[in-house]
């Protein structure tokens, strides 16, 4: 039970039931909830997505996992880029999902195959991004080095985690 001070309490010339509501208002608002005009409670809405739930968590031990997202613009990720570390200091293993059309934050196949990846690594901490953080091909292999992905003019000189332009 939460103790209220008496600067919480109705005053004494209210009726009862007033002054009742008005506890409980701030027993609600002592509990961290907001109230609205209906005197309904509303709460956060969370993804249902597991992978989400599991980044929420925060880090709990090694292995540890790192999921990002490319794609052509901030709209569309093609590419799922999963690094997981079984050890402080030791090298990743990367794991590349691609999808050619839809997004790869929302297929079910794709998460399904994260998630089974995370598993079969015995993975307990999972840490990701929340939007898209760059385009989906790789310097040096798809394209030169030190040059402009031809593919993704979007990205040309774009700073890839606030999604501003640079000159």
């Amino acid at each position: 039970m939460i103790p209220l001070t008496p600067a919480k309490t109705a005053p004494a010339n209210r009726p009862f039931a007033k002054q009742k509501q008005e506890i409980g208002r701030a027993r609600y608002v002592a509990a961290g909830a907001r109230f609205v005009q209906n005197n309904s409670v509303r709460f956060k809405h969370r993804s249902d997505s597991p992978l989400k739930k599991k980044a929420r968590r925060g880090f709990r031990g090694f292995p540890a996992a790192t999921i990002a997202f490319y794609g052509p613009d901030d709209k569309r990720a093609s590419k799922v880029a999963i690094g997981i570390v079984v050890a402080e200091g030791a090298e990743p293993v990367m794991e590349r999902l691609f999808t050619e059309d839809g997004d790869a934050r929302t297929d079910p196949a794709i998460g399904a195959s994260i998630l089974r990846l995370l598993q079969d690594q015995g993975v307990k901490s999972v840490i990701m991004t929340d939007g898209i953080i760059g385009c989906p091909h790789e310097e040096g292999i798809d394209y030169p080095d030190g040059q402009v992905c031809p593919q993704c003019p979007f990205w040309a000189h774009r700073n890839r985690w606030t999604g501003e332009i640079e000159q």
